[in-house]
């Protein structure tokens, strides 16, 4: 997959604040939001696009490792991991009788090869004094090259998938890469932010015939522009004209899976509630369980009245008093 610079995605420097970042994307994910664009084909891609570069650059955890590693910035803890592992392994030199103050090794498959500080290189039982101390201290034997102790189980992957809120309320499949590996999983309609899965085994291999480690799935659901999810509820602000409020009839709203058609009473006041039952977000792992959906209505103030109207509302005016 090629590389994706969330930079460029959402039109600002590497320099951008986080005020800049959350602008940007609140302008983009209007812009492309799929409800808003039902005859561009690739308006759903570009709203996936912004919305997984904002979830990395409005985490300022997560921009420092993206700064640092780039497009690789996912496995930033397991390489710093990895890299302090390496320099605990090599910090030997100096024990007692080991006079050539050995760094570190490595295995290459034929066997183990150690090295003095002075980078000279030990094979065998040139290695002298420290196949006992390795064997000692790792389980295996140095003279020989062959890992003799019992496995090791894998390291555990940790991952992260992003979906829009539309994704998450539907039942689908995924194929996820893992290493060399094609994981098909299914993705259960009404998973969570932040919601985490494991996948037994998916992990790294284990050593010397040790299992392997599991993968663990995290779920990241950024905010959608239209909807705001509590729980299994959705909310959703609907504008409506002065003249619908006062004098009552319909209005569309959008729902999940589709438009409904909404009847306003007559003397609607600004922030009435409306709840529709069964609307809202499907319960996770409970098949045909939905949330409601809360429509609030914003009542539109006219403005650039003509003198006919302004004098029409002055007449309202002085009937009512």
């Amino acid at each position: 997959m090629a590389f994706i610079d969330y930079y460029q995605v959402l039109g600002v420097d590497k320099t951008a604040s986080q005020d800049d970042i959350k602008k940007a994307y609140r302008k983009l994910a209007r812009k492309y939001h799929p409800d808003l664009n039902p005859n561009d084909p690739t308006a759903k891609e570009k709203f996936q696009a912004v919305n997984e570069a904002n979830e990395v650059l409005s985490d300022p955890e997560k921009r420092k490792k993206y700064d640092a590693y780039g497009e690789h910035w996912k496995h930033a803890d397991e390489f710093e991991a990895q890299q302090r592992a390496r320099q605990q392994a090599g910090g030997f030199g100096g024990f007692g009788d080991f006079g050539s103050g050995a760094q570190g090794f490595h295995t290459d498959g034929n066997g183990t090869y150690w090295y003095s500080s002075d980078g000279q290189e030990f094979t065998g039982s040139n290695a002298g004094g420290f196949s006992d101390f390795f064997e000692e201290l790792f389980g295996h034997h140095a003279r020989s090259g062959r890992a003799t102790s019992s496995g090791y189980r894998g390291q555990d992957y940790q991952a992260e998938l992003n979906l829009s809120l539309r994704e998450a309320a539907m039942t689908h499949k995924q194929v996820l890469s893992v290493g060399d590996k094609q994981v098909r999983i299914t993705i259960p309609a009404g998973v969570s932010n932040g919601q985490v899965i494991k996948l037994k085994g998916y992990g790294a291999p284990g050593v010397n015939g040790g299992p392997a480690g599991d993968l663990y799935i995290t779920f990241v659901i950024p905010d959608d522009p239209v909807f705001k999810r509590l729980g299994n509820d959705l909310y959703v602000n609907v504008n409506i004209d002065l003249y619908t409020a006062v004098l009552g009839g319909e209005v569309l709203v959008h729902t999940l899976d589709g438009q409904v058609r909404l009847k306003v009473n007559p003397g609607t006041q600004n922030g009435t509630k409306v709840r529709l039952k069964g609307k809202g977000f499907p319960v996770y792992k409970q098949e045909g369980s939905m949330g409601d959906l809360i429509v609030t209505y914003d009542v539109l103030i006219p403005t650039n009245l003509t003198q006919e109207q302004k004098d029409a509302f002055r007449r309202l005016q002085s009937m009512n008093h």
